[in-house]
Formats: structure tokens, sequence, C-alpha cells
């Protein structure tokens, strides 16, 4: 069986800990998009983790782990997280490359950042890790395929080949210093001895495993209001964030997807620019950021701020329904036990009609939020295990969303730890 993990807004909904905990009754894990540009925190008996690359099932002896052909795969990124994980006593995982994924070159991370600078204030917001040159280089047909690095002939004339574009640009529209192409083939024959002992037909594998009967989890990365189709267009990643993607960035058939497990946040969070109707400032979105997530809503790869707000049912909608969710797991709820009363945003009114569908984003810039006001519980639900225990106006809250969203909750997380989850029946 396969299932999916996904987001259903801008990303930083707690999958990590979602996937870890699912991942404990799975055979195999696959990233199946994006990059090192966004990470899951994960806490465990080990400690506390962020992933950036890694699959989250990497704390388990008996998963394998499986970067796909759709990331855009950072060699040295896997190695550090590799060396890292173990260094602090976790066993040396079980991982398999594709051999039809593509590498992340150190010049797409230079290129990201020269772009931003040379945009200024219009800039994209990224995170700088080098995913919109890889993609668009990707697409462009000039990207590196794992594969590309085990034929020495066939690498070098298609280095010294990219080079000479890639310096046109560099020495012409950035004014910054050009690629030695030598240096370059050297870099990537220290990535070939990296992942060397990790290539594989990762397809082919997942093929056989699926007629075995395993079972098989497909990690997103953000949500789907980051899809470059669907999302808040322009400010979106580079590589499809949804369910339906999974197919293609793992390499298996779409039908095999039986089970899309979305994952919904209890308020709204953000990382980088873009449009974001229920956003809150000031005191407010001090207060709910400070008490966010473990340790506060800082971006698990940057450390950026994230921007807040309350829960948006009209985003949510969407992204589930984008997803194709057949459960919703509902992270974070513990957080908001401090407030007397919570709002959720059930509407926006653009050009003075309400509307409850999410709109393209140049009708998303004039959405100002609607609101319903729910009461709060005030008091503290972490180490709660059962639905029927929690309080009354917390029930409330989660069935209210339910509603809201028309996917079924199946299971609430009260905390960050792996445990601290409540299951409902479907």
């Amino acid at each position: 069986m396969v299932r999916a993990i996904v987001g259903a807004n801008w990303g930083d909904e707690g999958k990590g800990k979602i996937t870890d905990m699912l991942a404990e009754k799975s055979d195999i894990i696959v990233r199946f998009q994006g990059g090192s540009n966004a990470g899951h925190t994960i806490i465990n008996d080990y400690g506390k983790f962020a992933l950036h690359l890694l699959p989250s099932g990497v704390f388990y002896d008996h998963t394998t782990c499986i970067i796909g052909n759709g990331v855009a795969f950072n060699i040295p990124y896997l190695k550090r997280e590799i060396d890292d994980i173990v260094a602090k006593g976790v066993p040396m995982p079980h991982i398999l490359v594709s051999d039809r994924a593509q590498i992340l070159m150190p010049y797409h991370i230079d290129f990201d950042a020269y772009e931003e600078e040379r945009l200024g204030g219009k800039s994209f917001g990224s995170t700088k890790s080098g995913i919109a040159p890889f993609y668009s280089d990707k697409y462009a047909k000039i990207g590196f395929q794992v594969s590309e690095l085990f034929d020495e002939e066939t690498l070098k004339e298609k280095v010294y080949r990219v080079v000479e574009m890639k310096n046109v640009m560099l020495e012409h529209m950035y004014h910054k210093p050009l690629i030695d192409p030598e240096e370059l083939l050297k870099t990537l024959r220290e990535y070939r001895d990296m992942v060397e002992p990790y290539v594989c037909d990762t397809s082919l594998y997942l093929s056989n495993a699926i007629k075995e009967g395993k079972t098989i989890l497909l990690e997103g990365q953000l949500g789907s209001l980051k899809d470059p189709d669907f999302g808040i267009y322009p400010m979106v990643t580079s590589s499809s964030t949804l369910a339906a993607y999974g197919a293609i960035g793992a390499g298996i058939a779409p039908y095999e997807i039986k089970d899309i497990i979305t994952v919904v946040k209890a308020y709204s969070s953000a990382v980088g620019a873009g449009e974001f109707v229920s956003e809150i400032f000031g005191d407010e979105a001090d207060e709910l950021r400070k008490r966010g997530g473990d340790g506060g809503e800082y971006g698990a790869t940057t450390g950026r701020p994230r921007r807040m707000g309350w829960f948006d049912a009209v985003a949510t909608r969407y992204g589930v329904r984008m997803q194709g969710a057949t459960e919703v797991a509902l992270t974070v709820l513990d957080v908001l036990g401090y407030l007397d009363e919570i709002p959720i945003c059930v509407g926006y009114e653009i050009d003075g009609e309400v509307t409850k569908d999410f709109p393209v984003t140049t009708k998303l810039k004039k959405a100002k939020p609607v609101y319903e006001v729910l009461p709060g519980w005030k008091e503290e639900i972490r180490g709660i295990t059962e639905y029927d225990k929690l309080p009354e106006n917390c029930r409330k809250y989660i069935e209210f969303i339910e509603k809201e969203i028309g996917v079924p909750i199946t299971m609430v997380s009260n905390g960050p730890k792996r445990s601290e989850i409540i299951y409902r029946n479907k």
C-alpha cells in the first residue's frame, strides 16, 4: 500500500512529526520533490533534529529511505545529514538514491543568491538554496542526472558546454566570478564518491516492493499553496507540492496511491513572501509565534521568524482539495490553549463580495478576511490521549474546522513528541 503525506497550506504544518510517526509502520519512505530548501523538525528518543533532505523515516532500522527522481538532490547535504544523525547515536540508515535524480550544483546556490540580490525589493524571499535555478536547468535540459556522474567522458563534455553558458550570465548579467570547469569536474567527482554506495534504479525497486505488498510512504515538502500551478504564484516553490506529483517524483503508477494524509495546522504560519489573508501582526503575532511549535515558530532551514495568522478555512479547504486528501492530521492544537477566543477565517471579502472559494493571486491581493470567533478552552491539553477527554470548546474547534474543510480529521497532535497524538475514528 502507498500513502502520501503532504501539507495543506504554506508548509511548516508539522509534517515531520506525523511522517516520523507513520514511518514506524512503513517499510519504505520516499522524498519525491523539493530539496534542502525546507526542513522537518523531529523530536524523538535520540533528540531534536531538523532534517532538510533525508526522509523522516531515517530513525527506524526497519525502513528504507529513498531520495526520488523528483528531488533537487544536494549531495553534500545528504552526506552531512547522515554524518550528523549517526554522530548523535542514530543507527546508520538504509538509504537509496534514484539514478535519475538530478544534482543540485554548487552554482545553483550562487545564482539563487545573485538573482535575489539583483531583484532587490522585488525578490521572491528565496531560501537561497538553489531550488529555482536547479529546476530551471532541469526543464531547460542542462541539468545533471546522478547517472551522468559515472560516465567521465560525457560528464566532461557537458560540464564545459554548460559552464560556457553560465559564465556569460556571470560576467555580463551578475558581474560575479566565473566558474572554472576543471574545478567543477573535481567537485563532481567528489560528489560521485559520496553518492555511489546509494545509487540504484529506485523506480524498479519500488515497483517490486509494491508487488511484495510493502507499505510505502511518500513524503512531500511544503504545502498546496506553494505549488507552482495551484499555489500563490509567483511566490511559490519550483516543484509540485501535490500528492499527485508523488507518483512522478517517485516513479510509481498514480493509481497505487491509496491514502493521502494532508497535514493542517490549527492556526496559520508562513515563511517567505506572498499573499496571506489571515495574517496577524504586532504583539498578537509575537505571542502566537513565541508559543508556537516547539521553541517557537522559526523556519527549520532558515531560522527566519514565520509570519503568523489565524486558521484560514478558505485556504485550507482549497489545500486539502488540491491534495485529494482522504484524511487530515491537525497539528499544534495545544499552542492555542492561552486564548480566550479564537478567530477562524471563514470567507474572503473581495471587491465587496464574500467568497468561500480560494481565488487566483491577482484577486487574493484584494482579499480581506471574514472571521467567525469561537470560544477558547483556556487549559493545557498536552498529555491527553483520548478525544473525549479534550475540553468541550477544544472539540468544538476541531469539529468546526472539520465541517469547514469537508475531510475527516483522524489525528490531532497536541504536542511535539511522537506520542502526543490523539486518534479519531474516520
